[in-house]
């Protein structure tokens, strides 16, 4: 089999993007269809770990405003609030990364760049968080660092999932 030429005349980077006609199109590729499939698993498994982290998030918000004593600190922090606020702040960022893992589903176009901007935002709050939950924030930490990476590799047009 010839190796097919791009419209400048040289040869193609992958004789497998060649259409008969000598041109190429991507996405055509099999190792393309499958880094396309790998992506948009990536994301869809990130809309679901953002849908639980938020009602974890807001059950965790729950706690805290219902119970002032429920976390106790590790030590000292310079990050220092009150549990309360925590609670609050646990709840709204809970409600908004789910509905976000929510629309990520849906297949919503806005949910991309709001899923990767609430994941940044939960991981600076997870942190934050470590001296009252130190093992379930780093786990969220690592979480939202899986979601921001699967969110920004994901460049499938909606049109070929």
């Amino acid at each position: 089999m010839s190796n097919p030429t791009h419209g400048t005349g040289g040869p193609a980077r992958d004789h497998a993007y060649a259409r008969h006609d000598g041109t190429t199109a991507p996405g055509e590729h099999g190792a393309d269809r499958a880094s396309n499939a790998w992506a948009s698993g990536g994301t869809m498994l990130a809309g679901v770990l953002m849908l639980v982290e938020g009602v974890l998030g807001m059950l965790q918000g729950i706690a805290g405003i219902a119970e002032d004593d429920v976390y106790q600190r590790v030590g000292d922090y310079v990050f220092e609030f009150d549990v309360t606020s925590w609670g609050w702040i646990h709840l709204v960022l809970g409600l908004l990364v789910a509905a976000v893992g929510a629309g990520i589903l849906a297949g919503a176009t806005w949910a991309k760049a709001g899923g990767v901007a609430l994941a940044a935002l939960a991981v600076i709050a997870n942190f934050i968080w470590l001296p009252y939950q130190p093992v379930w924030a780093i786990v969220s930490i690592a979480i939202g660092l899986f979601v921001i990476w699967a969110l920004c590799t994901d460049d499938t047009p909606r049109g070929m999932r």
